[in-house]
């Protein structure tokens, strides 16, 4: 007997590789025993996926000495189609929607180009019986079979399995995804030589040593109402609201269980905040094989922890990537880009159909990740799969929407808020000045928040003219990624609770979420109700009010606030000017949740730019036709990318050495340097680029450097400083 190979570096021959599928397939099949897939259909794919591998050409390809053949090779999955015992399935009573499935889901097990002509593919089929009667694999028993001549009923190379219109095609459909995704997952995990899934055996033990901790200093500690909720709602779909400082991190892991997991934020640091949380303080033993970050930052992240010995950073990686592990902590773009069902989406949704999803920080989304997020949850609905939204502001028309795409779910009438009072508010009729603000730098840490990069300059520089020699200081969005950690850093340590250091920071929305920052003043210009919530949240976050006022909200007077009318909703500004003038003075939580109610419901909505851009999205995302756009294309259209990423001209200069070293690394082909070194020369690379905005990016000069044929980075012909980022000269 012949020994084809699947693979070449390592070799491996397509029984091996296969069976490392079956054992795959068996460990899903054994910790997720309630998937709604046929077992049956989904062990046969697996067995069958590659065996059109056996081509000579491939062979050849592959390095086997018995490889042979010239001209344009044709897509293996294509090939594979030849060994389906339709006979059989026919007998075991199968439909014929559901035999075309399985030659659907082996054909395009790979997202291969159809850019063959049919009697070429005949052909190679016809020309594989030599080698199947060289071919043994004991594993295929009663499988084992081989046609010359496929069957056009079931399948042709140019058909597809579409989403459809009705009911019995969705349901077609959703067998499609569900039996190529989860081979896809197989695989893959096959592949790279990992599990398919790791079990989540732990949570609520961790969980449960997370409660002790917490009686061991209060012996009365206890899970409070948010949290004991959410363990009753284990099956359901809820949506609720809740406080920050409610322990939501904690409700959702309680929610989650010992189940599959994706705990969803809208922001990068909010991200890598809550991971050093739970691998610190809730699942403190063997986090590599437990919970996983998942952004566009993963690996520099976990190069963090790699002194820690118990983590491989790249099998690490290779399980977050695959989503293999237990719980994930990720960006929406990370999952929910399959709503444009792009070719190769199957696998994501596949994985979500026996997963719980939990969405927090909901209001920070802009209208067109809202619309994303709302079919995402229809499509995990309708697959198997749970959610829960957590939130301290909920847009009401979140929840209608949810219910007009046919989404069910459980909301409870009672908030989780607390009767504490942290803020008191005073409206500020002009635009944001800095000669207000000076009076009160008077020994407290102020924080001045602008809607728009050239306000928030403009007030820092004049600050700081004033109190030369004080405190000052400016973050915003265009700074190096160097400068930007950095100075996260330091607004940290100047915003917590017992710093005793006077001083002001000025930035722009980048500090709405995520940093977990408490300052004594807060000056803001007005963008709408639910951004100027988030903003309160780092004015007295932990402490009950002691004073008159500690928020002045600037809203323009006559005039609107910068950015009303590009990037904020002149409608929702306008609304929420006139809502927070009437409610000016203490504001309870409970009264600011009733404020952005009224401002975002669909009632209040109707006719904003924000309302249209969000229908508009949705119905954009319904009509395309499944598989019309690529995975690419997804992820421009996804990250509704209007930036580019730069380095600034002067840090160029002044660190041309550094960046040199990374080119060089870069450059270097496999055989001559590790994944894991070409990694972090990308990672160190990065630390000197920030994104600039189209618009600004066009009023400038720029050189495209050449790393290798495949990637490039910006030279951006701009001024830059460590203390105000990007300026043009």
């Amino acid at each position: 007997m012949q020994k084809y190979l699947a693979k070449s570096n390592p070799k491996e021959t397509i029984q091996e590789h296969t069976d490392n599928l079956l054992k795959n397939y068996q460990r899903l099949k054994k910790l997720y025993p309630a998937v709604e897939i046929d077992w049956y259909l989904l062990e046969l794919v697996c067995l069958l996926h590659d065996l059109g591998k056996m081509n000579l050409l491939f062979q050849k390809k592959v390095g086997n000495d018995f490889g042979k053949g010239k001209g344009e090779e044709i897509p293996h999955g294509y090939l594979s189609v030849a060994f389906v015992p339709d006979s059989k399935l026919e007998e075991m009573g199968y439909s014929e929607d559901e035999i075309k499935v399985v030659y659907q889901a082996i054909a395009r097990h790979h997202e291969r180009k159809y850019d063959f002509s049919d009697s070429d593919w005949k052909k190679e089929i016809i020309r594989l019986e030599e080698q199947w009667t060289n071919f043994n694999y004991s594993r295929l028993g009663e499988n084992a079979e081989y046609s010359s001549e496929v069957e056009m009923l079931y399948f042709y190379p140019g058909s597809r399995t579409f989403e459809g219109n009705s009911a019995a095609d969705a349901e077609t459909f959703k067998k499609y995804v569900l039996l190529k995704g989860l081979l896809n997952r197989i695989d893959f995990a096959a592949s790279g030589g990992i599990d398919v899934e790791l079990e989540n055996d732990f949570l609520m033990d961790s969980m449960k040593v997370q409660l002790a901790h917490f009686k061991a200093e209060n012996p009365e500690a206890d899970w409070n109402s948010l949290q004991k909720y959410m363990m009753r709602h284990q099956n359901d779909n809820i949506v609720v609201i809740a406080e920050t400082g409610m322990g939501k991190t904690e409700a959702g892991l309680l929610w989650l269980g010992n189940n599959k997991g994706f705990f969803t934020l809208p922001l990068r640091t909010a991200i890598n905040a809550i991971y050093e949380r739970i691998t610190k303080n809730i699942v403190t033993t063997n986090q590599a094989e437990r919970v996983g970050l998942l952004h566009s930052e993963t690996y520099s992240q976990y190069l963090l922890h790699e002194g820690n010995a118990e983590m491989d950073i790249d099998e690490y990686y290779t399980r977050t990537r695959q989503m293999s592990l237990p719980v994930t902590i990720c960006t929406l773009d990370q999952l929910f880009d399959f709503v444009f069902r792009y070719a190769g989406f199957e696998h994501k949704l596949a994985t979500l159909s026996y997963s719980k999803v939990i969405i927090d920080e909901i209001q920070m989304y802009s209208s067109d990740l809202l619309a994303y997020l709302i079919l995402g949850l229809s499509y995990i609905d309708k697959f198997g799969g749970k959610f829960c939204i957590m939130t301290a502001t909920l847009p009401g028309i979140v929840t209608d929407l949810l219910l007009e795409n046919g989404v069910n779910f459980v909301q409870p009438k009672e908030k989780f808020v607390s009767s504490r009072v942290r803020h008191s508010m005073e409206m500020v009729h002009t635009e944001i000045e800095s000669e207000f603000i000076k009076p009160f730098f008077n020994n407290n840490r102020i924080l001045v928040i602008c809607n728009t990069i050239n306000k928030a300059k403009k007030i820092y520089l004049e600050l700081k003219e004033h109190f030369q020699g004080e405190e000052i200081h400016l973050i915003h969005s265009q700074f190096i990624k160097k400068d930007r950690s950095a100075k996260e850093d330091a607004i940290f340590k100047d915003g917590q609770k017992d710093s005793t250091k006077k001083c002001i920071w000025v930035a722009t929305q980048v500090v709405e979420a995520s940093l977990d920052i408490d300052f004594d003043l807060l000056f803001t210009e007005l963008s709408d109700v639910n951004g100027l919530f988030q903003r309160m949240g780092r004015c007295y976050r932990n402490r009950a009010l002691d004073v008159d006022t500690n928020v002045y909200v600037f809203d323009g007077g006559a005039k609107v606030c910068s950015g009303v009318g590009t990037f904020i909703d002149k409608l929702i500004f306008g609304n929420s000017k006139t809502i927070l003038n009437e409610h000016a003075g203490v504001l309870t939580e409970e009264k600011k949740m009733e404020l952005v109610e009224q401002v975002y419901s669909t009632e209040a909505l109707s006719g904003s730019e924000f309302y249209n851009d969000l229908i508009e999205m949705i119905n954009y995302v319904k009509a395309f036709d499944s598989y019309e756009l690529d995975k690419a294309d997804v992820r421009m259209r996804f990250r509704n990318i209007n930036s580019v990423s730069v380095i600034p001209e002067k840090v160029w200069q002044e660190n041309a050495e550094e960046i040199n070293s990374c080119f060089v690394a870069l450059r270097k082909t496999s055989k001559e340097i590790s994944t894991k070194e070409k990694m972090i020369a990308r990672t160190n690379l990065a630390e000197f680029m920030v994104s600039v905005p189209d618009y600004l990016y066009k009023k400038g000069k720029s050189v495209v450097r050449e790393i290798n044929r495949y990637e490039n980075v910006v030279e951006f012909k701009c001024g830059y400083s460590d203390e105000i980022g990007i300026f043009m000269q």
